[in-house]
């Protein structure tokens, strides 16, 4: 028994001197979101392993340099995803193990005190001399009551230190998982500092490498650029450059030069025309392939949700400081830099008369005219509490970017 008594105090210092990780202290989160983040966390990290193994075969087959380059960046960026994800995830685990050891530890000092008081009672009766019972009037019967009175209470004694030490080996264990999941903790932050640095390695070398091969991009980042200036909004920004977008795609479809036909005059005097071939257009794409989140986060504004009086064109997601932002799917950066008010944002061109818009980034890797795949690396968050927004318009109107991960 005062083994037992002994090793619930000595739980509840060592309880009380656990350091716990600084960004697990949030008393407002309540345990059941807790369950919901590790849940979405586990999710997250379970899809951007499967994105960044899918990317790594497909750069692996790939024969162009550049395909295979931008595939090799995709699927480092989406390990970054990975772990991070799995840091969230571990941070929720941690905190959830903290929440059942503080309530064991409650419910161990509830147990603890009567306890304490009856083993203390228990002591001084079994350390009183037999002698002093004799000379003591009445002591004899006293005797015979208290010793009939400790075997009728032993067994619930028993009963409660065999309880105490269920729950005890229940802390142990806990304390165990606490420190598993720290360790693992750990892990995934060395190992995502690791992947930042080969990442930052590999777009600096493209970057030399796009500089070296297209001189034009310059050109065209800084009408971009000069666009952003005078555009008085976003949807200004938007509206203009879905314009140049709409342009260099007619532009792009125009026929080239008709050859001569090999044929020549007809008996009639007319030219004999041969069938060409034409080839039927391809149809318009009604959906965005591979569609993905541009960050891993939790989702705190929907599309449409009340912001600032009007309703949100996009959705808002919390993310972890420096969060690492990939393109959401397959498509041109028609601008990237600094806006007034949202940070860091990027914006690009899709099939199907696509545009996606990512706000609230502090730093970004991609550069305008970078032809990019989904999961291509674009930038990080800042740090803080950083919130990344994202808004998809389809020929100029607001569509829900959820919508695209539901086809």
């Amino acid at each position: 028994m005062r083994a037992g008594v002994l090793l619930i105090a000595a739980f509840m210092a060592g309880a009380a001197a656990a350091q716990v990780v600084n960004v697990l202290d949030d008393p407002a989160q309540s345990p059941a979101q807790t369950r919901r983040d590790l849940a979405a966390a586990q999710a997250q990290a379970s899809q951007a392993r499967a994105r960044a193994e899918n990317l790594e075969r497909g750069a692996q087959q790939a024969s162009a340099a550049a395909d295979k380059a931008a595939r090799e960046a995709a699927a480092l960026a989406a390990r970054i995803q990975e772990a991070e994800a799995q840091i969230v995830a571990d941070e929720a685990r941690i905190r959830i193990i903290e929440q059942q050891r503080k309530d064991l530890r409650a419910e161990l000092a509830q147990r603890q005190k009567p306890l304490v008081e009856l083993t203390g009672a228990l002591q001084r009766l079994s350390r009183r001399p037999p002698l002093v019972a004799l000379l003591r009037p009445g002591s004899l019967a006293d005797s015979v009551h208290t010793r009939a009175l400790l075997e009728s209470m032993l067994p619930q004694v028993q009963r409660r230190t065999a309880a105490l030490r269920s729950e005890l080996a229940r802390a142990r264990a806990l304390q165990e998982q606490a420190k598993v999941a720290e360790a693992a903790l750990h892990g995934e932050i060395a190992a995502l500092g690791t992947r930042r640095r080969d990442l930052g390695a590999m777009e600096s070398r493209q970057r030399q490498a796009a500089r070296e091969a297209n001189g034009g991009a310059s050109r065209e980042a800084e009408r971009a650029l000069a666009l952003g200036e005078k555009a008085r909004d976003l949807g200004g920004l938007l509206d203009g450059l879905e314009q140049a977008a709409a342009l260099r795609d007619r532009l792009a479809a125009l026929p080239g030069p008709v050859l001569r036909p090999a044929s020549g005059w007809t008996a009639g005097g007319q030219m004999a025309q041969e069938a060409a071939y034409a080839p039927s257009p391809s149809p318009t794409p009604t959906a965005l392939p591979d569609f993905l989140l541009p960050v891993t986060g939790r989702l705190i504004s929907g599309f449409g949700d009340a912001s600032r009086g009007t309703a949100a064109r996009g959705i808002t997601l919390s993310v972890r400081p420096q969060a690492q932002a990939v393109a959401p799917s397959a498509g041109r950066i028609a601008f990237a830099g600094p806006f007034a008010g949202y940070g860091q944002i990027i914006i690009i061109d899709h099939p199907g008369g696509f545009t996606s818009l990512i706000t609230g980034l502090d730093r970004i890797s991609a550069q305008v005219g970078d032809n990019v795949v989904a999961g291509s690396p674009l930038g990080a968050a800042g740090g803080g509490q950083p919130q990344i927004t994202l808004e998809l318009r389809r020929d100029g109107k607001p569509v829900n970017p959820l919508d695209q991960l539901r086809r």
